[in-house]
């Protein structure tokens, strides 16, 4: 009998300039893809907007800037966490001590581009109000003392921060601010209780207008004059 001629083989894959096969090549670059794209959603979720639970509405307010309001009605106001603890400065601060004024208690980090950006808004309303009862605060989340206060003079910010660098006073407020989102911004009545609530960049017309209001709601209710 003739002899059997052997089958024939399959090619090899071709063989990319670095050893490896095409196929090989183009799964490693699908994962770093997908992983790039993971990593800038995280990156993106650590300073600005954050999706979040309640009745918030999106608003647009001035030069493009993204905000997301709620507003709780007298009367159905959750109570706001006591805060106490070191500022950026050194001191101590315990925000029992401001029960009776308004407090604005803004969160932000000197690493955070659109606190920077709402800085001027935060020390012009801040001033603007300052008369009616309300008293600014700041959370400086996640920072370090020296960049908190180098911030802080270049925006002329005079208003204490409590410093937070783990993110614990944030976990106070029971998911009313989420981790993730920096600035975010907490308006408290007189009474204790939050009365309104912005995650994201924010505006000085909506700072003024929100403060107002809340400063002098007991006193139009009453039929008074502005509660000092």
């Amino acid at each position: 009998m003739a002899p059997t001629a052997p089958r024939p083989q399959s090619a090899p894959p071709a063989l990319r300039p670095d050893g490896g096969t095409a196929r090989t090549g183009a799964l490693l670059h699908t994962r770093r893809r997908a992983a790039g794209l993971i990593a800038a959603g995280l990156l993106l979720a650590a300073c600005g907007t954050s999706t979040t639970s309640g009745p918030s509405a999106a608003k647009t307010a001035g030069s493009g800037t993204r905000q997301a309001l709620t507003e709780y009605p007298a009367g159905k106001r959750p109570a706001a966490p006591v805060l106490s603890g070191a500022t950026i400065t050194g001191d101590r601060l315990n925000l029992a001590a401001l029960r009776g004024k308004v407090i604005v208690l803004n969160v932000w980090g000197s690493w955070c581009a659109p606190c920077r950006a709402e800085a001027p808004a935060l020390k012009k309303a801040s001033d603007e109000t300052y008369d009616l009862g309300v008293r600014f605060v700041g959370i400086d989340t996640r920072d370090n003392d020296a960049a908190a206060r180098a911030f802080e003079r270049t925006y002329g910010i005079t208003y204490p921060s409590f410093r937070d660098p783990d993110g614990e006073l944030l976990l106070r407020f029971n998911g009313r601010i989420p981790l993730s989102a920096v600035p975010s911004t907490v308006f408290i009545d007189r009474d204790g209780r939050i009365a309104a609530r912005i995650i994201g960049q924010t505006t000085y017309r909506t700072l003024r207008d929100l403060a107002k209001d809340i400063a002098t709601e007991n006193a139009k209710n009453s039929g008074g004059g502005a509660a000092q």
